[in-house]
């Protein structure tokens, strides 16, 4: 009989290129945030027919109409990866990035000659934009859902918590490549408005080739291929992965999981479905995607310059990967729930001293580094506890016969939370009363205060789902 043993070469292979998916979710969450105020003066600023409010929602439409996208390409590709395979959802989500990188940096392209189209230009813009964010939204949940169908339980968050080190590194890099292409404008920020901009969306087709490239010569999954009834290739795959004892166990848990529920969405209960939805909403509204697309503009608010406010940027990336990778080497070992409940109490924390700063700004004098120190402090919070650990509990926590369905409501739930914080943001961060009062502060409060009941709600409704098996954390969930 041959050994058991985990050819972790193999796993290990497979997820990198699985969570290449989050590194173009992660280069695309971050190269707005060097784009956004170029967006903004060439395509909303001129409309001097709007009045702020209308700006303001135009300005955050254009920022934000990509997670509209996700929305929908979450929504549809749990169904899709059930159908067709995990596989193939990858591979068409990285084609469909690729086509709206460059559109997105080019929407002038097959209308008018680039430059040409002037404000009008913003329209075909959004609806790149959008294919991009359904590119993305399908990669957010098929990419974890992948790693967690082929990663054995023991290390199956330290695995799966690689989507989150991908979209970490993918932001950080764009922040790299952002800070560089602002460069080559030797400060003048009009090159940055007419040309960098577009460099940078562009950008994110080279990712997207390094995705596709990899899904091709990546196999399915085994529960994949048992639902479909491959049954030899899904013994063969595990073999490869696990060793034949524990492929032949395997086997066995999978059938049983997919013969014991009707596969109806419900048939496990509500909760499962709740507090996948919540874990979801909660990463969104601690206002992690306010800090990322609009970090260099918070930081350029203060009084620093362009230049600076990019490569501060940059520290704040630097920070999430380190403690993205600490929170990869705990989260098998501390666990998941003691992570996000600590993670959000350090986020609470930190946002609310952030909104006290801003609202006690004196406008006199020139801020000190102390804003970034807290804003470092709240990356470290989030990268440690929310960013990676809720990607690991969606992976496991559904069960396989409603994992699709039931996951693609849950990262669509993410993505919808996602876009309101990023839409609301600068009608919270503009808006000349609330300016008035809060300086640019109430933002923050509004974040910390969500980030108390994240708290609060790990600690009093979310499970511990460590060093189980798939098949087993279906006992969690008991239809009542």
């Amino acid at each position: 009989m041959s050994s058991s043993k985990v050819n972790m070469g193999l796993v290990a292979g497979l997820a990198i290129g699985a969570a290449l998916g989050g590194l173009l979710f992660g280069y695309d969450t971050a190269v707005i945030s060097g784009a956004e105020q170029s967006i903004n003066l060439n395509f909303v600023v001129p409309h001097t027919d709007w009045d702020e409010t209308k700006q303001n929602f135009f300005h955050g439409l254009s920022v934000g109409i990509a997670l509209l996208g996700c929305a929908i390409g979450a929504a549809i590709a749990g169904p899709l990866a059930t159908k067709f395979g995990r596989r193939a959802g990858m591979l068409v989500a990285a084609a469909l990035f690729f086509v709206s990188s460059i559109m997105s940096g080019f929407p002038e392209l097959f209308i008018k000659p680039i430059g040409e189209l002037g404000v009008d230009a913003l329209w075909p813009f959004m609806v790149y934009r959008t294919f991009g964010g359904i590119a993305i939204g399908m990669a957010s949940l098929i990419s974890p859902m992948y790693i967690a169908e082929i990663a054995p339980a023991k290390q199956r968050g330290f695995l799966v918590a690689l989507q989150q080190i991908a979209i970490v590194l993918g932001i950080t890099l764009v922040y790299f490549v952002n800070a560089k292409i602002a460069s080559q404008g030797n400060g003048d920020d009009s090159w940055l408005h007419n040309l960098g901009w577009r460099y940078m969306l562009a950008s994110c087709a080279i990712p997207a080739s390094l995705f596709f490239l990899a899904a091709l010569f990546m196999p399915d999954t085994p529960r994949w291929y048992v639902m479909k009834g491959h049954d030899e290739k899904a013994m063969k795959l595990l073999t490869a992965l696990d060793g034949e004892v524990v492929a032949r166990e395997t086997m066995v848990e999978i059938k049983e999981s997919l013969t014991a529920h009707s596969g109806k969405l419900l048939s496990f209960g509500v909760g499962v479905l709740i507090i996948g939805v919540l874990l979801s909403v909660f990463q969104q509204v601690v206002g992690i995607n306010a800090v990322l697309y609009y970090a260099p503009a918070m930081f350029k608010s203060l009084g620093f310059s362009t230049d600076s406010s990019m490569f501060q940027t940059v520290a704040l990336g630097v920070v999430m990967v380190v403690f993205t990778i600490i929170a990869q080497f705990t989260v098998d070992g501390w666990g998941r729930k003691p992570l996000l409940f600590w993670g959000a109490a350090i986020m609470a924390i930190t946002l609310i001293a952030l909104g006290l700063l801003y609202q006690n700004q004196d406008p006199n004098q020139q801020p000190g580094l102390i804003y970034l120190f807290i804003a470092m402090g709240y990356i470290a919070g989030f990268s440690l506890s929310w960013g990676p650990i809720v990607w690991v509990m969606l992976s496991e926590m559904f069960p396989n016969s409603i994992k699709g369905k039931a996951m693609g409501i849950a990262v669509t739930a993410q993505w919808i939370a996602n876009y309101i914080v990023s839409q609301t943001f600068p009608m919270l961060n503009d808006n000349s009363k609330l300016t008035e009062l809060f300086h640019h502060g109430f933002p923050f409060y509004v974040y910390g205060a969500c980030s108390i009941l994240a708290a609060l709600f790990v600690w009093k409704f979310v499970p511990e789902t460590k060093g189980k098996t798939l098949e087993a954390l279906e006992g969690l969930w008991k239809k009542s």
